[in-house]
């Protein structure tokens, strides 16, 4: 009898329907695995054969040859132990039922029968109902939240036997996870209200937050860039429920954890770190930090300090949203879609501007250091700010506004973008021809631009980037049309 059992392959964050198909013939001892199977997946047969004979089956004098397909596609990890057990089992009659095209299964097995959760586990889970799917098999996994996903319903299983049972008809009372809510706490990230000074930049990056902007700052050492920097992530929105599965299943594909919180994630890389841990890759190509900062902030603190190759590979990333890797074994995409916030010094001494230094750098040295960053990268920043070190004699904390002030501004901001867009899509990522239609600029408002683009030789990209940044100054104004104050604001921030 041939059985055909349902499961999820993953191409990186992307599932596919895995079918396993299961062949027994009287003969040898012998389990056979084709269709690609990777050394995980070639292994499950000794898995497979011996939680089966730990609940009591037999496979004595059995031939068995198991297909998973599509046969084309390389298929890795132990996550198809269980549906080619049950796949066994159907094929040998010791499971007389017929399991339906749109029940799956996933889980790896240990010897004793138990099944174990794997990598990998939750963007199979977020796959399964756009792949059709309406009942899904699985361990449950105390480090992923509780997954209540309409149109699909998941059944925690701890064993074999149990997954039987409840195939069989014959299941006891169902296991209900315990409800964990997301954790709100906020208290690891510097508030705004800690910062003294510095209104122009905290300004700045009000707009950043609103927009999805991404930033430069330059200046001296210890003016408080990377403390600015630390401090962003909390006047960022929550996450919502889908944002937070994507990035808690990017971390697992990862192999990292990510803490059940609704704080966007905050990524800090330092400058040595190559290229594939920047932008991902591997053999079978895992996530790199760009997508562990997916919804959050990446930080690269002394950004001249990185390679140059390593910086030019982000400007794909900074306007799809997405990175695409491509080796031997595979062509994967991940999502990456962040905002960036970079920092550093204006020359190698740090001190050129300074009125508290002298800086030693000649002119060349200076522009040597800042040409690190080539052009078109850093044409796509949207904000670069210079920021000069703090007056303790004139700046003090009395007036400074909370994070949680700043938030709220921001929230609303952002809502008024996904209104007009009718998705959640941010003024900095908007297609231009959606900015014209939604948000036209005036007759004076266009002469302004061009006038100052011929004037400072701006590119194309440029004057785009400042309409974008006045149609965030406004949402933050409340305006429902681009202001004059807001894009002179707007060509103060470039």
């Amino acid at each position: 009898m041939c059985a055909k059992v349902t499961s999820i392959g993953l191409k990186g964050m992307e599932g596919y329907r895995l079918n396993v198909e299961v062949k027994t013939f009287v003969g040898n001892d012998s389990i056979r695995i084709v269709g690609l199977p990777d050394a995980a997946v070639k292994e499950s047969k000794e898995r497979i054969s011996a939680a089966l004979r730990s609940l009591g089956y037999t496979i004595n004098g059995q031939r068995i040859i198991i297909n998973l397909s599509p046969s084309e596609q390389k298929k890795s990890g132990p996550m198809f132990d269980l549906p080619m057990a049950i796949g066994v089992l159907v094929s040998l009659n010791e499971l007389v039922l017929s399991i339906p095209e749109n029940c799956g299964f996933i889980g790896a097995l240990s010897l004793d029968g138990a099944i174990v959760s794997v990598e990998g586990m939750l963007p199979a889970v977020l796959s399964a109902k756009r792949l059709g799917i309406k009942k899904l098999y699985m361990p449950y996994d105390e480090r992923l939240p509780v997954l209540d996903i309409d149109g699909l319903e998941v059944i925690y299983s701890s064993s074999l036997r149990e997954v039987i049972e409840k195939l069989a008809g014959r299941g006891g009372t169902p296991f209900t996870p315990k409800t964990v809510e997301p954790d709100y706490h906020q208290s690891s990230y510097i508030d705004f209200q800690q910062i003294i000074g510095h209104r122009d930049t905290k300004r700045a990056l009000e707009i950043a937050a609103a927009g999805e902007h991404h930033v430069l700052m330059t200046g001296p050492p210890g003016c408080g860039k990377s403390m600015l920097a630390e401090s962003f992530p909390s006047i960022l929105p929550p996450l919502s429920k889908e944002d937070r599965l994507d990035i808690i299943a990017l971390h697992q594909l990862s192999g990292t954890n990510y803490p059940n919180v609704n704080i966007p994630p905050f990524r800090n890389p330092h400058h040595s770190a190559s290229g594939i841990s920047i932008i991902g890759g591997g053999t079978y190509p895992k996530p790199g930090e760009i997508s562990l900062a997916h919804r959050g902030v990446l930080f690269l603190d002394e950004i001249a300090e990185f390679p140059k190759k390593t910086l030019d590979m982000l400007r794909q990333p900074f306007e799809s949203g997405k990175i695409t890797i491509s080796r031997t074994h595979a062509t994967l995409t991940y999502p990456a879609c962040f905002i960036l916030l970079a920092a550093m010094n204006p020359c190698p001494c740090g001190y050129a501007g300074s009125n508290s230094h002298y800086c030693t750098c000649t002119p060349r040295q200076a522009q040597n250091y800042r040409n690190k960053i080539s052009g078109p990268l850093r044409d796509r920043f949207d904000i670069r700010l210079m920021i000069k070190p703090v007056d303790f004699d004139r700046d003090t904390l009395e007036g400074e506004v909370t994070s949680k002030v700043v938030q709220r501004k921001v929230e609303a901001a952002r809502i008024r973008q996904y209104e007009r867009y009718g998705k959640e899509l941010c003024n900095s990522r908007v297609g231009y021809d959606v900015l014209q239609k939604t948000s036209p600029l005036t007759q004076e408002q266009q002469k302004i631009i061009h006038q100052l683009a011929v004037r400072k030789n701006w590119s194309n990209r440029t004057q785009i980037k400042i309409i974008r940044l006045a149609r965030t100054i406004s949402d933050l104004e409340g305006k429902t049309a681009i202001t004059d104050k807001s894009i002179w604001e707007a060509v103060k921030l470039r």
